[in-house]
């Protein structure tokens, strides 16, 4: 049987390539994402002339932070993932890395990231970057086996980044780069929410406290997840407020949270996996084209 197990791994080491097992390793999507956010905040803080230089140690430094923050939150989380069916496959429950490495690298990925933006950004982007591993490891990690509102809490370091790339170019917490951290932290909930839908019953077997989970008609998740969409569509006309954006960026946010809003509604009236598929793939979508739209008609 050890012999046959044996056999499996190392097929398996052979069919999957190193760099997809780190890219699996460090969340390269998600990583993506956070870059694409800090890069937004960066280029809508700066007033004169983009400091290439400093963007480079930004990005730098904030992948460094957001690869660290994946591959501990995976040896944290191994033994669950190792329960359901769309994380078995990752690297340390599929036994293609060993747990104590992978804990050393995220240590190393952490604390060279830490530094690297301290001395190459400045030390107003290290604390919120800091920030964003802990509560990202050491809070919400936990929390998704305690409580459902691990998903507001965990909503707080997915937002940080965009005011990581604000402060990187401004050194203080201005209402602008605030107002990006709204929006980041609004748009997350109906979309984990959708996600925390589609796979309800993998989060209970494998013993996470998601909110679809303690609510089994869904009437609260339906609910939660419209009054966040509804928040989100005046709160995403901050920038215009707040003169970081104009008002054909007014137009289109505006366009895309009352498309968001109307997912949100389907869903709530449906409540089924395909409603909240679509919900998922509307939020995909919206954050992307609203950050094209608020930096292709920013106020310089």
């Amino acid at each position: 049987m050890k012999a046959t197990v044996e056999t499996m791994e190392s097929e398996s080491l052979i069919d999957r390539s190193a760099w997809s097992v780190f890219s699996d390793l460090v969340k390269v999507r998600l990583t993506s994402l956070v870059l694409l956010t800090t890069l937004a905040g960066f280029y809508l803080a700066t007033t004169e002339g983009m400091q290439f230089v400093l963007l480079l140690h930004t990005m730098v430094g904030t992948a460094l932070l957001a690869c660290g923050s994946s591959v501990l939150n995976q040896y944290l989380e191994r033994h669950h993932d190792s329960l359901m069916p769309r994380t078995e496959s990752r690297p340390l429950p599929a036994g293609l890395m060993h747990p104590e490495r992978a804990l050393w690298f995220g240590i190393l990925l952490s604390i060279t990231g830490c530094f690297y933006t301290w001395f190459l950004v400045n030390l107003l982007t290290c604390i919120l970057g800091t920030l964003t591993l802990a509560l990202y490891i050491f809070v919400y990690t936990p929390l998704k086996r305690l409580t459902s509102f691990n998903t507001v809490v965990g909503a707080i370091p997915g937002a940080l980044p965009p005011l990581m790339g604000w402060t990187a170019v401004r050194g203080s917490l201005d209402a602008g780069g605030w107002s990006l951290f709204l929006i980041l932290f609004l748009w997350q909930l109906p979309h984990f929410l959708a996600i925390a839908w589609m796979y309800k019953e993998e989060y209970g077997a494998a013993g996470y406290v998601m909110l679809p989970n303690v609510d089994p008609s869904g009437k609260k998740t339906a609910r939660h997840a419209l009054l966040y969409t509804i928040f989100l569509l005046p709160c995403s006309l901050l920038p215009v407020h707040f003169n970081v954006a104009g008002s054909m960026y007014a137009v289109g946010a505006s366009v895309l949270g009352a498309g968001f809003i109307w997912q949100a509604i389907k869903f709530s009236s449906a409540l089924d996996r395909t409603r909240a598929r679509h919900l998922f793939f509307y939020s995909i979508i919206y954050l992307p084209l609203l950050l094209l739209l608020m930096t292709f008609d920013k106020v310089f």
